[in-house]
């Protein structure tokens, strides 16, 4: 035996159906479509969300809410966070990135107040928080927000 000769099993190729090539192939007329009917048409296909004439879900479920639509997506870093870089260490967005503790979003990064910091770090980001701001500087730090 070698693998020339080696054959799928009887039944698991199906030949495909071949439609409209005339009455005597078995699937001409109406390429087994049926008679008249939207899915008989072309290009006549129902939505997925088409529940026969019947009020869809999405519109009998109650909207609540609003969704700003220039929102921005801001990647939050905690100041807890900080305290892996040694003191005197320059923070930037480029370094925030290499070192994992944010992850590249169009609205950029964001420093938040969580979490304290015991050493002198100088902090170079878009955007920082009141808080966040008064612990790098109570800690002996500086923050510039750059944009």
């Amino acid at each position: 035996m070698d693998l020339g000769s080696l054959k799928p099993p009887r039944g698991a190729k199906k030949r495909k159906k071949r439609v409209g090539r005339g009455d005597g192939s078995g699937h001409g007329g109406t390429a087994c479509r049926g008679t008249k009917g939207q899915n008989a048409r072309s290009g006549g296909k129902v939505s997925p969300a088409f529940e026969g004439g019947q009020m869809p879900l999405t519109r009998r479920l109650p909207k609540r809410g609003f969704r700003n639509p220039f929102r921005k997506e801001v990647s939050i870093v905690n100041v807890g966070r900080l305290a892996i870089f040694p003191s005197g260490t320059i923070i930037d967005e480029d370094l925030l990135l290499k070192t994992g503790l944010a992850k590249k979003k169009p609205g950029g990064i964001k420093i938040l107040g969580k979490g304290e910091v015991d050493r002198s770090l100088i902090v170079k980001v878009p955007m920082i928080s009141k808080q966040a701001r008064e612990k790098i500087i109570q800690a002996g730090g500086s923050v510039s927000e750059v944009r």
